[in-house]
């Protein structure tokens, strides 16, 4: 009984919250340890570069930039289920369903384990295969192959780790999900000396170090949803695959998902066209200029997680003016970091790249060019973030697909073919600024229609009436 009480005590202080608290404070609050958290994670990633980039050398490092479009690959289909799930769980939270939100948690669960396992068991099968499509040449292979190996091995953890992680932002407990992110990239830092230097190993001991990690990270989450302190439980009943929640899992995933394919499909793309024009010494180039961007772009996702369990919950329970707010102040936000982020790369480009390895000239002097063209339009990259992520919080897939794949593939793709054609390895460079006009564009007008649509639903929506409404119009929700 005293059990009961505890848990109904958790469910009516997380209502309270989103469904009431001031939003600005709210926002900031959730924001705080979803920042932290990612900015551990992001700097894991960019110790492991600094360390494998100065302990082991510049084509060791292009060596691993290479498999960093595979491992993308396994972070979409995470993302598929992870994603999707916490969506699902954040609606049913906001409907007061939380039986229902658990059994999305079990299928969640289940379906991360079997893709996780076919995942394992195609990559390793298919390594080499794979790394020569990806670009690896004589003198990256090896590294590539070594790095990938002992990634894929442990790619159930990764998998199960993250994704749950995701669903532990969506019932609101972001210090949890901070203390996460700090748990397994912490330990990464650790190790990654550790087997690096101390026990010379090189990028497999870099390898090895991450997917310790990874081990730590998924203990840690099963634990949370198996705890008191947890608003929805991992039951053993719901250990199974439910066809409709599995669907609509996927349905909803599929945005994040499609984000992360067409990120791998980019990445390669990259890679092919910077071997081309500028060689192995341009992909590690664009290595650095990936984990230093990827930091940046990092903490305006964290503005995502921080908002998505607010606006999940305040739509699904017809709190259309509380919507609003927060996909407003998101957007400040979003805006204020990525103008923020463009001017530090804008000021301190050789203290950056050098940072990594300080040694290769050559490796400077195309890491400079790269950091500043690749980011010349990074000011309007925030918004277009938020948007995406918008659309995907209330349930709409095919407007957040859309956008997504209108920034990373239907406008990227095409530049990164014939840009480079008249502009050499500036033209690889610019493309990805020429994509942010027009998909920030097109970003921009899809939120404002959707922003006036809710602004009609508020006015017609009194107090009375939202006790009445049924689920938002389109959205069924397993």
């Amino acid at each position: 009984m005293v059990d009961i009480r505890s848990q109904h005590s958790i469910d009516e202080k997380r209502s309270r919250e989103l469904g009431k608290e001031d939003i600005g404070k709210l926002l900031l609050r959730f924001y705080l340890p979803a920042f932290a958290g990612v900015m551990v994670n992001s700097l894991h990633n960019i110790v492991d570069r600094i360390y494998i980039g100065q302990g082991v050398g510049s084509v060791a490092l292009s060596g691993i930039s290479i498999v960093f479009p595979i491992i993308i690959l396994y972070t979409a289909f995470g993302m598929l289920i992870g994603s999707g799930a916490a969506v699902r769980i954040s609606l049913n939270l906001g409907r007061g369903d939380k039986k229902r939100a658990e059994k999305v948690l079990g299928t969640a669960v289940v379906m991360v384990l079997i893709t996780a396992l076919l995942l394992t068991v195609a990559g390793l099968m298919l390594r080499s295969t794979v790394l020569n499509i990806y670009g690896a040449g004589q003198e990256t292979f090896e590294y590539a192959y070594g790095y990938i190996t002992i990634i894929m091995g442990g790619s159930t953890f990764g998998m199960l780790g993250f994704s749950l992680n995701n669903m532990i932002r969506s019932e609101g407990s972001l210090k949890v999900a901070m203390y996460s992110m700090f748990i397994s990239a912490g330990l990464n830092i650790v190790l990654d000396p550790i087997f690096i230097f101390a026990l010379d190993m090189g990028v497999e001991g870099a390898a090895i170090a991450t997917v310790l990690s990874q081990i730590a990270l998924t203990v840690w989450v099963l634990l949370h949803f198996r705890s008191k302190r947890s608003v929805i439980r991992l039951r053993l009943p719901n250990l199974r695959i439910d066809p409709g929640i599995a669907r609509y899992i996927m349905v909803i995933g599929f945005a994040p998902f499609s984000m992360h394919i067409a990120g791998s499909v980019v990445h390669w793309l990259f890679n092919i066209q910077l071997i081309e024009y500028g060689g192995d010494i341009a992909v590690g180039a664009m290595g650095i200029i990936n984990s230093v961007t990827i930091m940046l772009i990092m903490s305006i996702v964290s503005i995502n997680m921080a908002s998505q369990p607010i606006i999940g919950f305040n739509y699904g329970a017809h709190n259309y003016d509380r919507v609003l707010k927060t996909v407003r102040a998101a957007v400040r936000a979003a805006t204020l970091i990525s103008v923020g982020g463009w001017l530090f790369f804008l000021l301190l480009p050789e203290t950056i790249v050098g940072a990594f390895n300080a040694d290769d000239m050559e490796l400077m002097k195309r890491g400079v060019t790269g950091l500043m063209l690749y980011n010349a339009l990074l000011p309007i990259v925030g918004f277009q973030i938020v948007a995406s992520n918008f659309f995907q919080a209330i349930g709409k897939p095919r407007q957040a697909i859309l956008l997504t794949l209108l920034r990373q593939v239907i406008v990227l793709i095409p530049l990164l073919i014939v840009l480079p054609y008249y502009l050499g390895i500036n033209g690889i460079w610019l493309a990805m600024p020429a994509s942010d006009v027009v998909s920030g564009s097109v970003s921009f007008i899809f939120l404002r229609k959707e922003i006036a649509l809710l602004k009609i639903k508020e006015k017609r929506c009194t107090p009375l009436a939202r006790q009445r409404l049924p689920q938002p119009e389109g959205q069924y929700i397993p």
